[in-house]
């Protein structure tokens, strides 16, 4: 219950947490640092391949994955976040005695095994189309952000990225070909600037550490980022404390000018961040 100590923090936060829900398996600590991945139950290949890649190198970073574990999108990632020997969690509208759909047998016993399924709806309840919506207000509540991969104008999937825009948290969307249905809600997402424009897991990691790792005080697991000969020298001579553009170059042997560039490089690769007065610091 929102009482016990076991409670998620996270979702004790949104506008209306539930005040109970099932679980089968296990919820960690670790967990804090949840992504949910959401899509149509319709896929094509396109979002299919990005679902499954996004999915793993997320899981391979030790992030968690949520999702519905409805047909299409839901599944891939869930069972890519398997695959990368990662945590995932589902979060489904009916009982958890009520398996749907039903070809999502297996996927459900695994998902105990290395996450969690969870619902508010108590056992023997069916998936009603109307418990759908509610569920997608978990999806995006247990999660620091929601990436859509594909969907249509009136998919779900937009339900828990307005949900997710509700409660403050980032969404992300992965484009797609115009005049393809299944992409028509990620750009519009995009288009009216309430996504923000994703293709990779690095994407979404460099948000994560720019705008949530102040808010977690946690450091989340950095991925290797390749530097230039002068963004290393830069990275060398700075240290906890902010700098000025000169101090910088000096300290690295560069023009004031081969500087800036390269500090605009690396604050566009989430390294460092640009501070008043011409100063420095890292991330």
């Amino acid at each position: 219950t929102i009482w016990d100590k076991e409670y998620p923090a996270i979702l004790k936060k949104i506008y209306d947490p539930p005040i109970l829900f099932y679980l089968l398996g296990e919820m960690t600590d670790s967990d804090q640092y949840s992504i949910a991945i959401v899509g149509t139950r319709q896929p094509t290949n396109y979002g299919k391949v990005h679902a499954e890649k996004i999915s793993m190198d997320l899981a391979k970073q030790g992030i968690t994955i949520v999702s519905g574990m409805a047909r299409g999108i839901d599944s891939v990632a869930h069972n890519a976040a398997i695959k990368s020997a990662g945590r995932t969690i589902a979060v489904i509208g009916s009982g958890l005695d009520v398996i749907y759909p039903a070809e999502n047998k297996k996927l459900f016993e695994k998902i105990t095994e290395c996450g969690a399924v969870i619902s508010e709806f108590s056992l023997g309840t069916q998936p009603d189309a109307q418990n759908f919506p509610r569920r997608n207000r978990i999806i995006s509540g247990l999660s620091l952000g929601v990436i859509v991969i594909e969907t249509g104008l009136q998919g779900g999937a937009m339900q828990t990225a307005a949900f997710a825009l509700d409660q403050d948290r980032e969404v992300f969307a992965l484009p797609g070909n115009v005049g393809v249905k299944q992409s028509e809600g990620t750009n519009l997402l995009i288009q009216k600037s309430e996504a923000e424009l994703i293709t990779s897991a690095e994407d979404v990691i460099t948000e994560l550490e720019l705008k949530l790792k102040p808010v977690l005080g946690k450091n989340i697991p950095k991925q290797q980022v390749d530097l230039s000969l002068f963004e290393e020298k830069i990275i060398n001579v700075m240290n906890s404390e902010p700098l000025h553009i000169d101090k910088i170059a000096t300290l690295a042997n560069l023009s004031t000018s081969d500087c800036l560039v390269n500090l605009l490089s690396l604050e566009f690769k989430g390294l460092i961040k640009q501070l008043p007065g011409k100063m420095f610091a890292l991330l």
